[in-house]
């Protein structure tokens, strides 16, 4: 993507107040202030159309520099706007940081809304009633698990967004039981974070599954490239559509989420699915949290390895004896690893890559 005209791009200072932020981001998006990054960078300037660089970081570990423009940024959050019903003096709190998408975008949103967010990030105190707000899979976790104050801010809220990883089913459920009007939101960095809720693209936003079953995307909150990895960018596009990782159906007209496309591994011949096998230990144990994942064995090709994170651990014979069970004798974890929580790459994404080196430190 050749792009000859340029503006000034300026780093965020952490130091800011959010107010300060907000008119900082007001002023990329119109153009009359330099372009931002929310992470430390070495660039002076970018491409002109680009008024945001966020950062995003998969569970590989490879970070990319994400570039968006103001019409993709203002078209996320005036379509998750509308399909909340938010309205001009409508609240938001912020419970995510703001070196990611989801945070920034609490802020897009509340500016289109004319109010500030009530920045509640790190609090462990009383939680005001706002109407919206959105968080990750951990969070809701704990609301549910003995953070009386979160489960109450959640509860009262017309609406609670929840994204950036994976929503066990059984999880699901104990938030609708308590009263937590859950929108299960889809989407990424590269669009501009969640692009779908409750399996239905926002406004402007089309999705399709191609023939591998990778998720497809189109419309206006997409990207515009990669900084310093332009032709990443373009390898990851398809007559226009941005190609996910993630495997997906539709069904009854709701994008069904089915995985990575990169999450299956072969064990002593047979494939296995990390998202399956996480799925399923998380409906049969659903007080505790696991993360699977697989290293090179000279037996098996690779074997599979389990880590456990929470109080009272299941034994490691009946986790052992239901995944053989479910998905045969290669299933069976050939190690396992207990920790009070898992480390976090991103919010809401397990480092899987500093889990296998905790295993490898793990005394035997």
């Amino acid at each position: 993507m050749v792009q000859s005209s340029q503006r000034e791009l300026r780093a965020v200072n952490p130091e800011w107040t959010i107010a300060e932020l907000m008119s900082h981001i007001a002023k990329a998006l119109a153009s009359t202030g330099p372009a931002l990054s929310f992470s430390p960078t070495t660039l002076t300037s970018i491409p002109e159309g680009i008024a945001l660089v966020v950062s995003t970081t998969g569970s590989s570990g490879a970070t990319k520099a994400v570039g968006l423009s103001a019409t993709a940024l203002l078209s996320s959050a005036r379509a998750s706007n509308k399909f909340l019903g938010a309205e001009v003096g409508s609240t938001w709190s912020l419970l995510l940081p703001l070196n990611h998408i989801a945070g920034i975008n609490v802020l897009i949103r509340s500016m289109e809304v004319g109010t500030e967010p009530i920045n509640l990030i790190g609090n462990a105190g009383v939680y005001p009633r706002v109407d919206f707000t959105a968080i990750v899979p951990t969070q809701l976790f704990k609301a549910l698990n003995g953070d009386s104050e979160l489960l109450s801010h959640l509860t009262s809220a017309k609406a609670v967004l929840i994204g950036g990883a994976a929503l066990s089913p059984t999880l699901h459920m104990q938030a609708v039981d308590a009263g937590i009007n859950v929108v299960i939101t889809y989407g990424m960095t590269e669009t501009s974070g969640g692009c779908v809720y409750n399996g239905t693209p926002l406004e402007g936003v089309d999705i399709q599954i191609t023939p591998e079953r990778q998720i497809a995307i189109q419309g206006s909150t997409l990207a515009t490239t990669y900084l310093g990895a332009e032709s990443l960018w373009e390898t990851s596009l398809r007559d226009g559509w941005f190609i996910a990782a993630d495997l997906g159906r539709i069904e009854n007209d709701k994008l069904i989420v089915e995985g990575r496309s990169d999450d299956v591994f072969i064990s002593g011949g047979e494939n296995l699915s990390i998202g399956a096998i996480e799925s399923a230990l998380h409906k049969h144990f659903p007080h505790k949290h696991f993360a699977a994942f697989a290293l090179d064995d000279v037996k098996w090709g690779q074997a599979l390895h389990i880590a456990i994170a929470g109080e009272g651990f299941p034994s490691p014979i009946d986790v052992t004896g239901y995944l053989a069970e479910h998905f045969g004798a290669a299933a069976k974890p050939k190690g396992f690893l207990e920790l009070a929580e898992f480390p976090l790459i991103g919010i809401g994404k397990i480092d899987r890559a500093l889990l296998k080196k905790l295993l490898g430190e793990a005394p035997n």
